[in-house]
């Protein structure tokens, strides 16, 4: 099974897909745009925050607004597969993104037949809680794929595993310090201030826990799915992977 399937894309139909959470994002969002590629589509990745800049050999053109208007700037671009475009690169080689209101525009412009976003940011860490500002969601995102790495399971709350720690302590009602088990990440996912935050009623929501490398952390993926049975879910389907492989990196699926 690739990405594009088991979050139900249709390839005929356009969509913005935004990406949020920790353990994964940038490498879900690529290893997608290149599924898509592959099947002729054209298709923008871009950030509503803040993302490192991607190397050169996982997109076809690259650009930067620099205050100029985004639809002004794609223009100019030669025919390509997967672009790349932002605001600026900062001294720390970070990418700065788009407005989300600029994604809906470039949308409904019908120039990209799917525009990836990631719509928060997580330094590189494989679980977060958001802060009040964050996630920067396009209104149109038809599909919200929020992203946990299973490598956070059963290590403690602190700065080396999560992104804002102290606001994951208070979220998930958790000491810092205290070992992240399974009813933690659950609790995170299902609160409304949690993982999916901020996305629209009218989003599909997508679970990937990634970094399933070996045989014992897909089990614990699919513990956590099966705790996921005792509470109503507003999700559409969980995916257990392991994005960074090359083959076989969906793991498991299932609906609630």
């Amino acid at each position: 099974m690739k990405a594009f399937q088991a979050i139900n894309i249709d390839l005929n139909k356009r969509e913005v897909i935004s990406f949020v959470g920790g353990g994964g994002k940038t490498t879900t969002m690529f290893k997608l745009a290149e599924e898509l590629r592959e099947a002729g589509k054209k298709v923008l990745v871009t950030t509503t925050t803040a993302i490192f800049c991607p190397h050169k050999g996982i997109y076809d053109y690259f650009s930067l607004t620099n205050n100029e208007h985004p639809l002004k700037v794609l223009k100019k671009t030669k025919d390509a597969n997967i672009y790349i475009l932002g605001r600026e690169i900062t001294q720390e080689n970070k990418l700065l993104g788009l407005q989300p209101e600029d994604v809906t525009m470039l949308y409904e412009e019908k120039e990209f037949d799917y525009i990836l976003v990631e719509a928060d940011g997580s330094k590189r860490k494989p679980i977060k809680a958001p802060a009040d500002h964050e996630p920067v969601i396009p209104s149109n995102t038809a599909k919200t794929i929020g992203i946990i790495g299973l490598d956070a399971l059963n290590k403690p709350i602190n700065n080396d595993w999560v992104h804002r720690e102290k606001l994951f302590s208070e979220l998930t009602g958790k000491a810092i310090g205290d070992r992240i088990d399974i009813k933690t990440i659950v609790k995170l996912i299902i609160d409304s201030q949690g993982l999916f935050k901020n996305t629209s009623p009218s989003s599909e929501k997508y679970l990937i826990l990634n970094k399933a490398d070996n045989t014992k952390r897909e089990n614990l993926g699919k513990a956590i799915m099966e705790e996921f049975k005792k509470w109503e879910t507003p999700l559409t389907a969980g995916i257990i992977a392991a994005m960074e492989a090359e083959e076989e990196y969906i793991k498991w699926r299932g609906g609630f």
